[in-house]
């Protein structure tokens, strides 16, 4: 959420920041219902001060007498205007707020010009695609690969994008998620492990409502919705908490199962493990003092990349441009891997500075030593990383010519050998 102050002083920043995004939002609908709510405020506001005086007014008359029961006669006449006025200030406020959620978070200064994929900016490269795979195919043609990746069982259990790990492939899935683990919390992020299923409180503070109903998984009767990202629980960790800020930074990291419908996927984007429903992923989030969110953003990614290389993949940095951030990133970079068999490019981790946008919303402060106030901290997570895409770029990269892939040997120790085979 953003700043009411900021809305209301500076529409045109608003407008021009948005636009970067290429997003449509109806910005004079929200400062409509902002002006509304005010206004009705300022009327209960004044009722309430005249309330206040005749009430101060009376203490001085005697009581039965002509003015004091012409000050009572006020004082009835006032109330029953203030509650008249209660239920229209809060459906104002209500309205407002709603408004309030259809705005997106602003990017930041920084972040490049552009509006399709093609506009984002190479930060850095690592590794030579050129010289990866020489015996390289798409993972789902690897003979042997359904039997441990059985998409066709998983579809009939429950759905397209539910697959089923098996033996070697499951033990994988478990080697890499330790890994990641065990890696982030060397590098000082405390291992959490969330809950699965959240409010719709959660999911608006950290963005996800009003936003992208239909991408998530939603139960009934309880309107508990199954997590897109261990992101949206680890969040709200300290959601209506003032925190100390002598702790911050405070690093977390947490695995989950992710579920998300990926509405609109289709073709090469969706074939094996690049696009799925269900997924496996170590996200890794801070709470930061505003002064240094961006140094901890170059942090975050760093400690990102860092598993990269130690898994020995190609990969390379975007910085995205205004058009490719999410709807409540201020700045992002997404970290690609390098597939030999798909010769491309897949995604495996988002970093993002989300600023004070998640922390309006879910209301996380630090008391300021400097002032005794409380203020809003900055929120930024990570994916440390993804599985699917990090592993199919593994099984394309590393297979060899005798059909066995290779293990790298930083996952040799949590896999327990040093190739995988699919006989």
């Amino acid at each position: 959420m953003l700043d009411p102050k900021l809305i209301r002083e500076s529409p045109d920043l608003v407008r021009a920041a948005i636009a970067k995004k290429h997003l449509t939002v109806d910005l004079d609908a929200v400062l409509g219902a902002d002006a509304a709510w005010r206004s009705l405020l300022q009327e209960s506001e004044h009722l309430r001060s005249v309330q206040k005086a005749a009430n101060a007014a009376m203490a001085a008359l005697p009581k039965g007498s002509a003015e004091f029961v012409a000050k009572v006669a006020e004082m009835k006449a006032v109330s029953a205007q203030l509650k008249g006025r209660d239920g229209a200030l809060k459906a104002a406020e209500e309205r407002c707020r709603e408004a309030m959620l259809t705005l997106p978070n602003l990017p930041h200064a920084s972040v490049p010009e552009g509006r399709t994929p093609e506009q984002n900016v190479v930060f850095s490269t690592h590794g030579d695609p050129a010289g990866t795979g020489r015996a390289a195919v798409p993972h789902w043609d690897i003979p042997g690969f359904s039997r441990l990746f059985d998409f066709e069982r998983g579809a009939k259990v429950t759905g397209a994008g539910f697959p089923f790990f098996v033996g070697d492939g499951a033990r994988l899935v478990r080697a890499l998620i330790n890994f990641f683990l065990e890696e982030d919390s060397r590098a000082g992020y405390i291992e959490v492990s969330p809950p699965i299923l959240v409010n719709a409180a959660s999911a608006t503070a950290t963005g996800q409502l009003p936003d992208k109903e239909g991408q998530m998984y939603e139960t009934t009767p309880d309107r508990l919705f199954a997590v897109p990202t261990a992101e949206v629980p680890l969040t709200n960790f300290f959601r209506d908490e003032i925190l100390d800020e002598s702790a911050l930074p405070i690093r977390r990291c947490a695995y989950s199962p992710c579920f998300r419908r990926e509405a609109g996927s289709y073709g090469k984007d969706v074939r094996g493990l690049n696009r799925v429903h269900q997924f496996d992923k170590v996200e890794l989030l801070k709470w930061v003092h505003p002064s240094s969110s961006y140094g901890e953003l170059d942090g975050l990614r760093d400690d990102a990349e860092a598993l990269l290389r130690k898994l020995e993949i190609p990969y390379r940095v975007l910085l995205m441009c205004g058009g490719e951030l999410g709807f409540a990133q201020s700045k992002k970079y997404d970290l690609e891997v390098w597939a030999a068999g798909q010769r491309r490019w897949l995604e495996v981790s988002s970093c993002s500075n989300f600023e004070a946008f998640q922390a309006r919303r879910a209301q996380i402060r630090y008391r300021s030593r400097q002032t005794g106030k409380a203020e809003l901290v900055h929120t930024l997570n990570g994916s440390g990383l993804a599985v699917p895409r990090v592993l199919a770029a593994l099984l394309e990269n590393n297979l060899e010519a005798d059909g066995r892939v290779r293990i790298p040997a930083a996952l040799v120790p949590h896999f327990g050998k040093e190739h995988l085979s699919f006989a």
